[in-house]
């Protein structure tokens, strides 16, 4: 009996345990998993292990239902989808099929693991199995078609997932169901946003005719029908015929030409996805139909093919939203192909204007340097550290230093330390942004001195960011050496000149006036006229000829200015009544308005310079008009105010100075001609000479001693109303602007 018992239950551990289970670490990636499932088709679980002991259980069922769901599926683990606490039983504990079957019922499981002593795992014992003791046809049948379905919606779900194509997958999915489902014709049918709609994808058999391609209006698929579908109905009919299937006669002789006896309909429904910019939730909308026909008969369907066809619309859904998001994203990268493709044509005008422009500025900086390098002067350029940064070709021949060689020296060391001791002020000054002028020796390469003009140019900073910034400045350099020649040529030419004129015409200057008493005799009216013509022209010569030898010992340096504290009012009051004479010939009033002024000056060339001014104003003045002269102490701010003067255009001034101005009314002096009165015999009109008895040095004279005062003289004035003649001079010491 112990041996039959032995037997019998070795026959039933034969027939019912699978002694090779699949096994794998509840760790292990979900694709292993699925990978041992393809290679062992007849397992139908995998038991999960920790440390050798069975903590899990996971079906194939559960493995693909993960694998359909869960879009990041390859990355889950075993212990994700397992079922746990599992149930398990030892070997000892096996005795019949019945008491198996009564724990498979009483736990409500599937698959029962068995364990030894160790509660290693042994074997594993499948209901369905057991199932087989009783009817084994039936269950692999039932096993056999669970694996197709497996297999088929593995399948499917694996090519979506690879795939973006969605014509492909929608294919794939009606061939394959129609093969597993041995229907006559399975096809997907597309609803178009007009409500008609046509099948787009269709695996048929023959003699049967195809649909695919077909439109069909809008009364095939009303809207109301449209709208049960959208919420999830599902509509099987055995037999399209029979009285209880729900469909209109019209409908029935509709599809009767495709042959259509049954009739399977799954709806597919898509998760519309609202505009990025709309506030609007996710709907579902019924993109289509799963439909698969039965024309050779009518056909009941089952649970299992109904649940397949379910799940594979589900998987149609999820390839939709993939060809919604790469039918975005193509249409992302077409519209930002199309801005790219504007932005490099924009890039590529832009490089060719830089090209232009930068071949356009080579062209011009090699002009402006062929044009530089052929000056007869030396050209340069001093950033704000004074090193040079330019120089022309004249350096090279006038002074013997290369271009290369002076490129970011400092001045100090290309000129030497006692030359730039000289040139400091300027090059500061020049810093500060104003314009320099000023002459200098300096010897050449061929050991010589040369007489040289030297102007300094700021290179002022103009962007709106930057305050009253100089970068730097260019320096200009003239040999002036031929017309400091000549000018001494002319000068003394003029000095000899004028000393061998000076007597002669003292004496004939005598001579008329002796005549003119007449002491010596009378005569006729007539040569009275010509007498006073003859006095009158060696008057004038006897002024020019003073002019010319004040002039020329101004700028030779022979006046020295004896400077001293003097009462501006007595220089005035002196210059007014050696004036006063020749302004009541011309009944002109000169009246005098200044605030008490001491000042540090010559008093003589002061007065000089008073009478010239006080003179030409009554010379250009009508009968019966006055003359004012205006002093008062006055600041550089000040100063910076007045139209003309030189410090509005940022020349220096001391910042506290007596201010002159000499007014008068006469004809006025044009714009242009406001500057060159100040140089010699430069008058407004060359007939003024003669009319007025002028020489045309009187107001150079003027300039040159109130530069050696350190001073300015300018002028303005207004066409027809009158001139005014500024000057400034410095104030004495401890003197104060009110």
């Amino acid at each position: 009996m112990a041996s039959e018992d032995r037997a019998d239950k070795q026959t039933f551990w034969d027939e019912v345990v699978d002694t090779h289970p699949l096994t794998a670490s509840d760790q292990t990636l979900l694709p292993k998993v699925l990978a041992q499932l393809v290679v062992h088709p007849g397992a139908s679980c995998v038991l999960a292990l920790r440390r050798g002991q069975v903590v899990g259980i996971a079906t194939r069922q559960d493995i693909v239902k993960a694998v359909a769901q869960k879009t990041k599926w390859t990355k889950l683990r075993l212990a994700k989808i397992m079922t746990c606490p599992v149930v398990t039983i030892h070997r000892s504990e096996l005795s019949t099929v019945a008491s198996v079957t009564r724990w498979f019922e009483q736990h409500h499981i599937s698959h029962l693991p068995v364990v030894d002593e160790h509660k290693r795992p042994i074997g594993v014992i499948v209901h369905k199995q057991l199932l087989l003791t009783t009817s084994v046809q039936s269950a692999e049948t039932l096993i056999a078609r669970q694996h197709q379905r497996a297999q088929l919606f593995a399948e499917i779900t694996l090519k979506i997932r690879q795939s973006l194509q969605l014509k492909d997958i929608l294919q794939t999915t009606v061939d394959e169901i129609q093969s597993l489902l041995d229907a006559d014709r399975v096809l997907i049918y597309q609803i178009l946003p007009d409500s008609t709609g046509k099948a787009i994808s269709e695996a048929v058999k023959e003699p049967y005719p195809p649909i695919v391609g077909i439109p069909f209006p809008e009364e095939v698929f009303p809207e109301d029908y449209q709208q049960l579908y959208a919420q999830g109905r599902v509509q099987a009919i055995a037999d399209v015929h029979a009285p209880d299937s729900g469909l209109a006669e019209c409908l029935v002789e509709f599809i009767n030409q495709w042959d259509i006896r049954s009739k399977l309909i799954v709806p597919i429904v898509h998760l519309l996805q609202p505009e990025r910019s709309s506030h609007e939730t996710s709907t579902n909308r019924l993109w289509g139909l799963l439909i698969a026909h039965q024309c050779r008969s009518p056909r009941q369907w089952t649970e299992f093919e109904l649940e397949l066809m379910q799940q594979l619309a589900g998987q149609i859904s999820l390839a939709l939203s993939q060809g919604q998001m790469l039918e975005y994203l193509e249409e992302r990268v077409k519209l930002r192909t199309v801005e790219l493709t504007q932005a490099n044509r924009a890039l590529q005008l832009e490089i060719q204007e830089r090209k232009q422009i930068e071949s356009a500025l080579r062209k011009s900086e090699e002009q402006i340097r062929l044009i530089t390098n052929n000056l007869p002067v030396l050209i340069a350029y001093v950033d704000a550290q004074q090193r040079y940064r330019f120089n022309n070709q004249a350096y090279k021949h006038w002074l013997g230093q290369a271009p290369a060689d002076l490129y970011g020296t400092p001045i100090k060391v290309a000129t030497g330390a006692d030359y730039y001791d000289t040139i400091q002020p300027h090059i500061e000054a020049a810093l500060n942004g104003e314009q320099v002028t000023y002459e200098s020796d300096l010897t050449f390469s061929d050991g010589r001195c040369h007489a040289v003009s030297v102007s300094y140019i700021p290179h002022l900073d103009t962007s709106p960011q930057a305050e009253s910034k100089t970068n730097g400045f260019f320096a200009l350099t003239t040999d002036i050496s031929d017309r400091k020649a000549i000018e001494r040529m002319k000068d003394e030419f003029i000095a000899v000149v004028s000393h061998e004129l000076r007597t002669p015409l003292t004496s004939l200057h005598g001579s008329l006036k002796l005549i003119e008493t007449g002491r010596l005799g009378h005569l006729s009216d007539e040569g009275q006229q010509m007498l006073t013509v003859a006095d009158e022209s060696t008057d004038r010569l006897v002024r020019l000829v003073n002019n010319v030898l004040d002039l020329q010992r101004i700028e030779s340096g022979e006046v020295t200015i004896d400077a001293c504290i003097c009462d501006a009012a007595d220089l005035v009051e002196q210059a007014v009544e050696a004036m006063q004479a020749m302004a009541q010939e011309q009944s002109i009033e000169i009246r005098t308005q200044l605030e008490p002024l001491s000042i540090w000056v010559d008093p003589d060339y002061i007065v000089q310079t008073f009478t010239n001014l006080i003179g030409n104003a009554i010379k250009f003045s009508a009968p019966g008009k006055t003359i004012q002269i205006v002093g008062r102490s006055c600041t550089d701010v000040a100063l910076s105010n007045l139209s003309q003067s030189p410090l509005a255009n940022g020349s220096t001034s001391p910042p506290a100075v007596a201010l002159f101005c000499v007014r008068d009314h006469g004809q006025g002096i044009p714009p242009d001609n406001l500057t060159s009165i100040f140089e010699r015999f430069q008058q407004v009109d060359s007939s003024d000479s003669r009319k007025k008895g002028g020489t045309g040095l009187g107001l150079t004279i003027c300039r040159k001693i109130i530069e050696q005062h350190g001073g300015t003289i300018w002028a303005e004035s207004e066409m027809g109303i009158g001139s005014c003649f500024f000057f400034t001079v410095p104030l004495a010491r401890g003197q104060t602007t009110p």
